[in-house]
């Protein structure tokens, strides 16, 4: 299978430029792997990403750099003092646009983001046999976003980098976890709950990063923390912002090393 998709990709990537083999070799063997593993799990496979990884080539040029970005998350309910931290992975693509110098405009769509907290006590939900069994139960709240950044994006000699500014938030998904132990072992229930939470998040992101190679468009690898401003709760009474810590990193697509730029 992955013969297959690797000879259907290379005739359509148009792969083979002897100058720049090894260098085509590399990127390619990278776009296999990501690819193969979109499509190997379901849950985080989508047309944006793909059509990324196919495309992103065409969507390269002097003064854009065009690629994906994928990481880990732990995220926060601020405002929620009983929450701990919970887990996440994202996946997206970005986009840099230059200004002038070394200053760009970073944006793009984390495609698969999610944000939450976990930790919580349960809370009834009007059934008197579910209420009964998870009264002592633990709650884990996880809310699935499409986030889009603004940043200001400042390089220091084309290694180390700062960016800054705004994000927006979409929310798609919502769901309650209520787990419990019984004496058959452990208990999960999912409740969907996204009419608990507001559509849209806004705040603001502040991070820094290192690129691996000396070169205008090559991958990088940073840390950003998102500060939430509003507060995403529907609910009377109750306040909770997010706030999330982002490892990630940045494989541009398509970007090749042109004559002159340095490793």
């Amino acid at each position: 299978m992955t013969g297959v998709l690797k000879a259907s990709l290379i005739g359509f990537l148009g792969y083979a430029r002897p100058s720049v083999k090894r260098i085509r070799t590399m990127k390619f063997n990278l776009k296999t792997i990501l690819l193969s593993l979109l499509l190997a799990y379901p849950a985080v496979s989508n047309a944006q990403v793909i059509i990324s990884l196919l495309f992103g080539e065409k969507l390269n040029s002097e003064k854009i750099e065009f690629g994906l970005e994928g990481g880990f998350n732990r995220s926060y309910f601020r405002d929620v003092p009983e929450a701990n931290g919970l887990n996440n992975f994202n996946l997206g693509f970005y986009f840099h646009f230059l200004i002038k110098n070394n200053a760009y405009l970073a944006t793009g769509v984390m495609v698969k983001s999610s944000v939450g907290a976990t930790g919580m006590p349960t809370y009834k939900i009007g059934d008197e046999d579910f209420d009964n069994l998870f009264e002592d139960g633990t709650r884990t709240t996880k809310i699935n976003y499409f986030h889009v950044p603004v940043l200001w994006h400042q390089r220091f000699n084309n290694r180390w980098y700062i960016e800054i500014g705004p994000m927006l938030g979409l929310r798609s998904k919502a769901k309650d976890i209520f787990e419990t132990d019984v004496l058959e072992g452990d208990l999960k229930y999912t409740l969907d709950v996204r009419d608990r939470y507001k559509r849209f998040d806004a705040g603001l992101v502040g991070g820094a990063g290192y690129k691996f190679r000396k070169r205008i468009k090559s991958m990088a690898a940073g840390v950003n923390y998102y500060y939430g401003l509003m507060n995403v709760s529907t609910q009377s009474g109750t306040k909770i912002r997010n706030s999330s810590i982002y490892l990630y990193l940045k494989i541009p697509i398509g970007a090749g090393s042109k004559p002159g730029e340095e490793s």
